[in-house]
């Protein structure tokens, strides 16, 4: 995504340029069950018809709406696999930037807050402009959790998802939207968390990599659900790091810079 202007995107460059945001996603090979998909981005209907689905708002201000854009179906297949392996999908949250690649896979369980899947299929106020029921049309398979479960490194309930292995967790953190969560793999020793959009900037937890970028905090800011729980949860993911900064990794979904750190970690 190119957002406008850079400067108050991504911190650095101009005034009069585009910025540079990513939707990242994760692609787990898990031993006995198949592959599971963390957030799907955008999807191959939104490409091909990036303002009829997305509409012209969001094509005009993220730069997309020639359809300029990298789908999940085809990093799935430029991997080498077969995108009816994905079985599981986990959605951090429903925004039309984190879902619109459900329909690309439409075998998969889609495991989510509870709350997240009744916002989108019931939404209101700001909602209505966030969620696309273009992008739930097909009729996922949904698989709901609810905000129970265990405490882990400091979180009061994360959850273990039916269909996958102990080494997935979701962490509900409700603010940017009704439902919103992390997800957190189990890497062998160290744990990569999926931040979603609970946070929008790497200095929320690097604070040496500040400032957060003035453009990128009014968003945020903007299209919260509830602002003092964004901000507190802010507070918990920096602890998070903070204390476990050895075991743990926190990355935004659309932070360009830790998008390609960790890109370049796995090539190494």
């Amino acid at each position: 995504m190119c957002p406008f202007p850079r400067r108050l995107v991504n911190g650095d460059g101009g005034y009069f340029e585009r910025g540079r945001m990513v939707a990242h996603c994760l692609l787990l090979e898990t031993p006995s069950h198949g592959l599971a998909l963390v957030d799907t981005g955008l999807g191959e209907d939104d490409k091909r018809d990036p303002t009829g689905r997305l509409g012209r708002a969001f094509t005009v201000a993220t730069g997309l709406g020639g359809g300029a854009f990298h789908t999940a179906l085809e990093q799935v297949r430029a991997l080498g696999f077969d995108p009816r392996d994905v079985r599981n999908i986990l959605v951090t949250h429903l925004d039309l930037d984190h879902a619109g690649g459900l329909p690309d896979f439409p075998e998969a369980t889609v495991h989510l807050h509870a709350d997240e899947r009744d916002a989108a299929l019931h939404p209101r106020g700001l909602e209505r402009e966030r969620y696309r029921r273009c992008h739930f049309a097909h009729g996922p398979k949904w698989s709901p959790y609810p905000a129970e479960g265990e405490p882990w490194k400091g979180f009061r309930c994360v959850r273990s998802l039916p269909g996958l292995p102990p080494e997935v967790l979701a962490l509900p953190l409700p603010g940017h939207t009704r439902g919103h969560a992390c997800i957190a793999v189990d890497l062998g020793g160290r744990w990569l968390v999926h931040g979603g959009d609970a946070l929008f900037h790497r200095s929320i937890v690097e604070p040496s990599e500040g400032p957060f970028p003035a453009g990128l905090r009014a968003f945020e800011r903007l299209v919260a659900m509830d602002l003092p729980r964004v901000l507190d949860n802010h507070k918990r993911l920096r602890e998070l790091v903070r204390e476990h900064r050895e075991e743990v990794t926190v990355f935004s979904a659309h932070d360009s810079v830790q998008f390609d750190r960790l890109v370049a970690a796995r090539r190494s």
